[in-house]
């Protein structure tokens, strides 16, 4: 593996290259992308690649990677830029691109903007709340989340996090009638450490969450894309936007094992079957 910085427009990027360029399968270098997950988060994914050229990166003020443009608010357009400014810099021509969670609504930005640099992309769970018949209380139900960061810290806003993202169907009277959750429930501190630039939990997550995908745009390019969500996940908000999205496209999602973060190894505290997730991958690439 080999470490590099680029700098861009407001921020000094970080990626890594495993394997070599131009690859030596001939194949395009395959990229993953998450928001607000960095790198970091898919080296299990990528251990099960070893005779692809694998491409990952901390997004702008996450990880290893500077934000110097004085900005907190995860934009999908200006990270979008970020990743066609990557991939440029690899000079490998065309990426395959695995998108997880807000990594997939960037990608759905960078294929608006950027069509001829994506051969595939996959995008995994986009949290793409637009594109429900429910988008207005999906909103209302994500707000619910930041609210409670903003007024108890991160206990309280994490739990109403997974009981938002938890919740089976759509956002109905029953969700917002539900008493608080406990975050002792979940094992999370319930005492305020005072921190309020959580990536996920504060207000810089709104724009993702706001963005409205160019549908018109990504059936226009060649991109081929496809849409997947994880088997634990269905009936959630993430399966729902999934499937909606693969509909519009007029496609059908593919399912993967485990959860939303499904590809992830015993590193990330909530390991998913990495294994099992690259041979679906692999296949869907192939």
């Amino acid at each position: 593996m080999t470490t590099h910085e680029l700098e861009t427009s407001g921020a000094t990027l970080t990626y890594d290259v495993h394997g070599p360029l131009p690859a030596a399968d001939g194949r395009p270098p395959l990229v993953m992308i998450g928001l607000p997950m960095d790198a970091g988060g898919f080296t299990a994914l990528a251990a099960h690649f070893p005779d692809r050229t694998v491409v990952t990166y901390d997004p702008r003020g996450l990880g290893r990677s500077v934000r110097t443009d004085g900005e907190v608010d995860n934009v999908p357009a200006v990270h979008a830029a970020d990743v066609h400014a990557v991939i440029e810099a690899l000079g490998a021509g065309p990426v395959e691109l695995f998108a997880s969670s807000g990594g997939a609504i960037v990608a759905f930005a960078l294929v608006a903007a950027h069509p001829e640099d994506v051969t595939t992309l996959v995008a995994h769970e986009p949290p793409l709340l637009s594109a429900l018949p429910d988008a207005a209380a999906a909103q209302l139900a994500a707000a619910g989340y930041r609210d409670a960061y903003a007024a108890k810290g991160f206990g309280a806003g994490m739990a109403t996090f997974i009981a938002m993202t938890s919740w089976q169907g759509e956002f109905t009277d029953g969700y917002f009638a539900a008493p608080a959750v406990d975050p002792a429930m979940f094992g999370l501190p319930v005492e305020d450490d005072g921190a309020r630039d959580h990536p996920l939990l504060a207000e810089r997550s709104k724009p993702v969450l706001d963005y409205r995908a160019d549908i018109a745009a990504l059936t226009a390019a060649p991109t081929r894309i496809v849409l997947g969500y994880g088997e634990e996940s269905t009936g959630t908000v993430t399966e729902r936007t999934s499937s909606a999205i693969a509909e519009q496209l007029g496609d059908k999602p593919v399912v993967f094992p485990s959860h939303h973060g499904g590809f992830a190894g015993e590193e990330s505290g909530y390991p998913g079957q990495p294994e099992a997730f690259a041979l679906v991958l692999r296949g869907v690439l192939d």
